[in-house]
């Protein structure tokens, strides 16, 4: 009994930040996580930087602060091409900012501004930012979104993950970055061609730094645009590990997946170091 009473605080202080059950397949593959979820509207005409957005947030706050991720549309597009991705995150336990940008026209370079002006917003002025840990965040992206993901994480080496979804930008070399990035991208994709994006971005990154490619099968440009298992299980995990530092979902990104019919190409540096 005294030995059981001793351990359970040891285990809290290895990691204070696990949130929700042990994973399994089936639950980083499930639609909805072991969370409730709310959300809230962000009006553009409340902030200033970016253009607003929903914030999705777990429900309860029995388990804690969150660690939040602020996640940006592409090239022409709404926060609405990226909405999927806010309750199925959020339901593992985390708050998810999906934003609108300034102007649908933005570039990834302003999109990396926007993304961190979300976070900035989500953890100093949100009417949910005493739910957050501040000290654990991150930002995913969908095409200049995408982009911008890379240059945030470049720009603010403070963060914990960084998620380029079929990412796109001019800048193929991000030796720069010191922040775990997970980068996915699509094997059909023709409008930003893994060759000519997703595969240098992956590629300058730092050798020493935990980043994995992961390539869709069957996938284009736009497949981060509608629900989808493969990119949420990866994603999912790969938050998991970096932002919440827990362990216990190493098991799905090491040792990396084998090619399938759903994945092309899986890389990364196994066993990742981040603590």
């Amino acid at each position: 009994m005294g030995s059981a009473i001793g351990a359970s605080p040891a285990i809290a202080a290895e990691n204070p930040y696990e949130r929700g059950p042990a994973p399994t397949n089936s639950s980083i593959e499930a639609s909805r996580g072991s969370f409730a979820v709310s959300e809230t509207s962000v009006s553009s005409l409340s902030v200033s930087g970016f253009g607003g957005g929903t914030i999705y947030y777990p429900t309860s706050t029995s388990a804690g602060t969150f660690g939040a991720i602020a996640i940006s549309p592409g090239y022409t597009a709404y926060q609405s091409s990226i909405a999927w991705l806010g309750p199925r995150i959020a339901s593992q336990g985390f708050v998810v900012f999906t934003i609108d940008t300034n102007t649908t026209l933005d570039q990834p370079d302003s999109r990396a501004t926007q993304l961190l002006a979300a976070l900035d917003y989500l953890t100093q002025r949100s009417t949910i930012r005493t739910r957050i840990d501040t000290t654990r965040l991150g930002v995913m992206g969908h095409s200049m979104g995408g982009g911008g993901t890379l240059r945030a994480a470049a720009n603010r080496p403070a963060l914990q993950a960084a998620i380029p979804l079929t990412g796109w930008h001019t800048d193929k070399s991000w030796g720069d970055v010191r922040v775990p990035t997970l980068v996915v991208g699509a094997d059909g994709d023709t409008i930003a061609p893994v060759a000519t994006h997703s595969k240098p971005f992956y590629n300058t990154l730092p050798s020493s730094l935990d980043r994995a490619y992961l390539e869709l099968r069957g996938a284009t440009h736009l497949t981060p645009n509608s629900s989808n298992t493969t990119i949420a299980k990866y994603s999912i995990s790969w938050l998991k590990r970096f932002i919440d530092n827990d362990t216990r979902y190493e098991q799905f990104l090491c040792p990396t997946p084998s090619s399938s019919l759903l994945i092309a190409e899986f890389r990364g540096n196994c066993p990742h170091t981040s603590s």
